[in-house]
């Protein structure tokens, strides 16, 4: 059995997979905030679990935000305080009794890709996640794109605005995410910065032709779009897989679509718009699966190479 472990800011989710790469069983907690202790305690808790269960010592693979390993194996994860500049996977190691695999959650979201029959197909496919922040990574030939720091694929610091290179907020991170999106409907409707809003009441309001939560995802999908195109063209994928939560929402496709192709349509005409690449911008495979999947996909990868 193997245990991939999708760790975030809210949560620890585990899912166990066989040998076939299908999931036998899955459980979520919330993430510890308090201590480095209690982190370990309640993936430590997991894993103890997961053994019992299928009387086994299984795999353990983790996909967690930011810089899973630097040289001297500490971990960088702002999204996840407790466990930041600690050793976590030498900690776990020890504690667990076998090796552990750590990898970033957004290299994991795009591995997952990597494993859907569908997508091996396709030589370049871009997986992007749009949550809290902005993640995704490159699978090329069924192999994901690392780089030689291990940073491809990092989108989040992609500068939106040359004009305003010092703004903290002009980057995918910040425009491109559902906390903007958020942030950008709270300011239309005049609400307090702090209104309680998640992605489920906005869409709900989008979905039921509110004007104002419409004119609002046409603006955030134009943003998003407007990346997309920059990315494909200096790429030229296939296929663009959208993750996170919000992916779900039938609608937010069909907006980003229509935001796609309005960005050649407004240039239609000018003769180097003609042979310009265009992506198929598609829901991820694994909807809110993707990181665990991504992290068995890649345990999995490592095993066929020893043999």
């Amino acid at each position: 059995m193997y245990y991939g472990f999708d760790i975030g800011g809210s949560k620890i989710a585990l899912g166990v997979f066989n040998q076939e790469r299908r999931l036998q069983w899955e459980k979520r907690v919330a993430t510890p905030k308090s201590s480095y202790e209690d982190f370990l305690q309640a993936v430590e808790a997991l894993v103890r679990e997961a053994d019992e269960r299928f009387d086994q010592q299984g795999s353990v693979g983790i996909g967690i935000p930011g810089m899973p390993e630097t040289a001297d194996g500490t971990l960088y994860a702002a999204n996840v305080p407790a466990a930041s500049g600690r050793q976590l996977r030498a900690d776990l190691s020890a504690r667990l009794g076998r090796d552990v695999r750590l990898d970033n959650d957004a290299n994991c979201f795009a591995l997952s890709e990597a494993w859907d029959d569908e997508f091996t197909q396709y030589p370049l496919v871009m997986g992007l996640i749009l949550g809290t922040g902005v993640g995704g990574g490159i699978i090329a030939n069924g192999q994901l794109v690392r780089g030689v720091h291990f940073t491809a694929g990092e989108y989040s610091f992609v500068n939106t605005n040359a004009e305003a290179w010092d703004a903290p907020d002009q980057n995918m991170a910040c425009q491109c995410s559902t906390s903007n999106l958020l942030k950008w409907y709270r300011a239309r409707k005049a609400l307090p910065e702090d209104a309680p809003l998640d992605g489920r009441s906005f869409f709900a309001a989008a979905n039921a032709g509110e004007p104002e939560a419409l004119e609002v995802l046409r603006r955030f999908c134009h943003a998003v779009a407007v990346q997309i195109y920059n990315l494909t063209v200096l790429l030229d994928v296939e296929k663009v897989a959208i993750g996170g939560g919000i992916s779900k929402q039938p609608l937010l496709l069909e907006s980003l679509r229509s935001a796609y192709d309005g960005l050649y349509a407004s240039r239609a005409g000018q003769a180097y718009m003609e042979g310009l690449p265009r992506c198929q911008i598609v829901p991820c495979a694994f909807s809110s699966e993707a990181n665990q999947v991504g992290v068995a996909a890649a345990y999995f990868e490592a095993m066929q190479k020893k043999c």
